[in-house]
């Protein structure tokens, strides 16, 4: 099942207990890893993840501190030995800043593949991690273009051997009709995916929204999520305009889309590096959505 953590929680500047915000997602021995702000490359030691199953990296946006850990982070991995490409992925507006980043990781072992997103929402599936594996963007509205990340690993319906069998189908053609394939046999028999499957089992749908203010389409994008990490800087009300001014929310925003969005749990994160005890605000935020976890460096969850 996907091992998600939270490598930091920060926002602006790291502290000695907080490191930057970067989320690492993987599933099957293989990783995303979502921003990747400074000193993330010593968060991954510290939570004992491993640097060498990071298939792609996702930035939401260019602002230091969500991307200045990439190039300690690029040199990491070179220095793990890899040789297989990198995919890189950024909103546009932002694709010189990364080049500029990578300008002081010179030698590289491995490729670096920059893919530019367009600013609107898009899909592709995630072949090198897994072909079940969808990603989706959503802008959103910080001051600067910003991105939304929700990964969805599609479940594969129930595989029925017993009927596979009664049908006599050679076992090699088994994966290929439980990844829902059509296959011919030998002796010319067309074979569906639906006649050797059951019922289908619920995706799993993990949302990352960080840096913007609460807008509506937010709900939509983390609609029966089962987790959505999303910021909260502040769980003083007193700061809501000047955090909606700057492109932020509050951590009462994030309660509030969790509980529109019908998610099964919300994760805190970005918090102010002033925002020294977003504890104190927890009896709050679960009458708003009982669910919500103030997340702390290192949470982590297998979903």
């Amino acid at each position: 099942m996907p091992d998600i953590c939270l490598l930091g929680t920060g926002g602006m500047l790291p502290l000695k207990n907080r490191f930057l915000t970067s989320l690492y997602a993987e599933y099957n021995g293989k990783a995303v890893l979502i921003d990747c702000g400074e000193g993330t490359q010593v968060a991954f030691a510290q939570h004992d993840r491993k640097l060498s199953r990071i298939e792609t990296v996702l930035i939401t946006h260019g602002h230091a501190d969500h991307i200045t850990g990439l190039p300690g982070l690029l040199l990491s991995l070179g220095n793990c030995s890899r040789t297989e490409p990198l995919a890189v992925y950024v909103p546009a507006g932002w694709e010189r800043t990364v080049k500029n980043l990578l300008s002081v990781c010179d030698c590289l072992p491995f490729e670096v593949q920059l893919h530019v997103l367009e600013l609107r929402p898009q899909s592709w599936t995630a072949d090198k991690i897994d072909p079940m594996l969808e990603i989706s963007t959503l802008p959103v509205d910080h001051k600067v273009p910003c991105m939304g990340y929700s990964l969805t690993l599609r479940k594969k319906p129930v595989f029925l051997p017993e009927q596979a069998k009664a049908l006599e189908i050679p076992v090699q053609f088994w994966k290929l009709l439980h990844q829902g394939q059509e296959v011919t046999l030998p002796d010319g028999r067309h074979i569906l995916p639906e006649q050797v499957t059951g019922d289908s089992r619920k995706n799993i749908k993990l949302t990352y929204v960080t840096d913007t203010r609460p807008i509506p389409e937010i709900v939509n994008f983390a609609k029966d999520s089962d987790l959505l990490i999303c910021e909260g800087m502040y769980g003083d009300p007193e700061k809501k305009q000047s955090m909606n001014q700057k492109g932020h929310m509050l951590m009462q925003d994030a309660c509030r889309i969790a509980g529109q969005a019908g998610a099964n749990a919300l994760w805190l994160t970005h918090y102010s590096p002033a925002e020294m005890n977003p504890e104190a605000f927890q009896e709050e935020l679960k009458a708003i959505f009982p669910a919500v976890v103030i997340s702390r460096d290192g949470q982590s969850i297998s979903l």
